[in-house]
């Protein structure tokens, strides 16, 4: 299939960021049946104004609210607002009410840990966990809580279909290194209103391994998760067979298989760099030692066939009938059969297909050294909205439908010197259950936004 090259173009005029994608129609399934069909999301917003506040520059229409700081008290008294904003979910409550939780990627060196709680905490010397926010039906934040502590290196996750949020560690840190005292690498589940109902169990039967993100099949319960490996050997894409499908909160403590993907032929899913490239009857194989007592996961023997890698494993999502799933970027620098800027991938289960949907970069006319995408959601625009992970300037990308890529959000946070600046990158990106509030994270300094405007424009 042809491929066809876009721009993205963002910037107030002297300022500009650009990088391309290569893009096919495959993507426009990932929006049928869903509210997302029902918008336009043919040209983005318009270009982005600069915030006279010094925090984030959004199109015309368009305004934030800045719900929660790092620092900042908790409501609930528990300590301060941790450090490491990274992935969330907004999840549906009573009377019109959302409830948000959030990642904290912090690692032992951390400056705020998430405060540990009794009867939330896993390990007392992880820095790591979630925070609940509530919001009231205008927006409001009536609450904000430890929703989990004692955790690792909190990256992504997932919703789950009964309204609980998977959260990830991305570490394979065992007990005894850097003085934790129980091994890390797992998912636990969260509930957004009564944490104490899932408490601080972790999943162990979905392996240790630097998770990134989850995302649940609605239909059959099947739990698809990606690896985020920089360095080789790289990650793996896997999915988990659960004993109780779709069983509700507390049900994927029950157990199950973890497999991991194989592509036949196909070591390294960065060789493939055509868009619209489909591969058929991709194979699932059995994780050997799912807890990695001796090896890592991707290091272990599965077999004459091998299976298959990918650097950067990161966003994760569910969409239509199918799953989609991030490459952040691959250098051959790093050990990756080939350099592309970022890919998403889209497989059908019911199909065993595989499809290269977008390719990003590097053919730009401006070029954005480093650029690539990151966490993934669906947009009310009927598009994508992408969190770029990168160097230079930090933006939320929107891409719509037809394959067209827009500035959404521009980051102004600098958290460098003026001589040698850096902003801060944006994850979590997610969106209200009715669609009119826009939640991001900036992960440095902690932030996190709701931004409201004209989305079904």
């Amino acid at each position: 299939m042809s491929a066809t090259r876009r721009q993205i173009l963002a910037g107030t005029g002297a300022l500009g960021v650009g990088a391309s994608i290569a893009f096919t129609g495959a993507l426009s399934d990932l929006f049928a049946g869903t509210a997302a069909a029902h918008g336009l999301g043919h040209e983005g917003y318009g270009p982005l104004v600069p915030d006279p506040h010094g925090l984030l520059d959004l199109p015309r229409g368009f305004r934030y609210r800045v719900l929660s700081r790092e620092g900042d008290p908790l409501r609930s008294g528990e300590g301060p607002v941790p450090s490491n904003h990274d992935g969330m979910t907004a999840l549906p409550g009573q009377g019109g009410r959302v409830h948000l939780v959030r990642n904290h990627e912090n690692r032992h060196t951390a400056a705020r840990p998430v405060p540990t709680v009794k009867g939330l905490t896993y390990d007392p010397a992880g820095k790591g966990g979630c925070t609940a926010l509530t919001l009231d039906s205008r927006g409001r934040v009536l609450s904000e809580r430890v929703a989990i502590a004692g955790t690792a290196v909190n990256c992504a996750g997932g919703p789950t279909p009964w309204h609980t949020w998977l959260t990830c560690e991305e570490t394979e840190d065992k007990a005894g290194t850097n003085g934790y005292t129980k091994d890390h690498g797992f998912i636990f589940e969260v509930h957004p209103s009564d944490p104490r109902r899932t408490g601080a169990v972790p999943l162990t039967a979905m392996g240790r391994f630097q998770h990134e993100a989850i995302a649940v099949d609605p239909q059959c319960g099947i739990v698809y998760e990606t690896e985020d490996a920089f360095l080789q050997p790289f990650g793996l894409f896997y999915r988990f067979l659960p004993e109780k499908p779709l069983g509700g909160v507390g049900s994927l403590r029950a157990g199950g298989r973890l497999q991991a993907m194989r592509v036949p032929g196909v070591p390294d899913l960065s060789s493939i760099q055509d868009t619209g490239h489909v591969f058929e009857g991709v194979e699932w194989v059995d994780v050997p030692d799912p807890l990695a007592a001796e090896t890592p996961i991707r290091l272990q023997d599965f077999g004459p066939k091998g299976i298959t890698h990918a650097q950067k494993l990161e966003g994760c999502y569910w969409g239509g009938r199918c799953v989609y799933f991030v490459s952040s970027f691959a250098r051959g620098a790093d050990g990756s059969a080939a350099d592309h800027f970022g890919q998403i991938w889209r497989y059908d289960p019911e199909r065993r297909r595989l499809t290269l949907v977008v390719v990003f970069g590097p053919d730009t006319d401006v070029q954005l050294p480093g650029e690539s995408p990151d966490n993934i959601c669906l947009a009310p625009s009927g598009g994508l909205m992408v969190c770029e992970d990168g160097n230079g300037a930090q933006h939320v990308f929107g891409v719509t439908r037809g394959g067209e890529v827009y500035a959404m959000a521009r980051g102004r946070q600098n958290i460098g010197t003026p001589e040698e600046p850096e902003w801060g990158e944006f994850a979590g990106v997610t969106f209200s259950p009715d669609g009119d509030t826009m939640y991001v994270n900036c992960y440095t300094p902690g932030t996190t936004f709701a931004v409201t405007g004209p989305w079904r424009r």
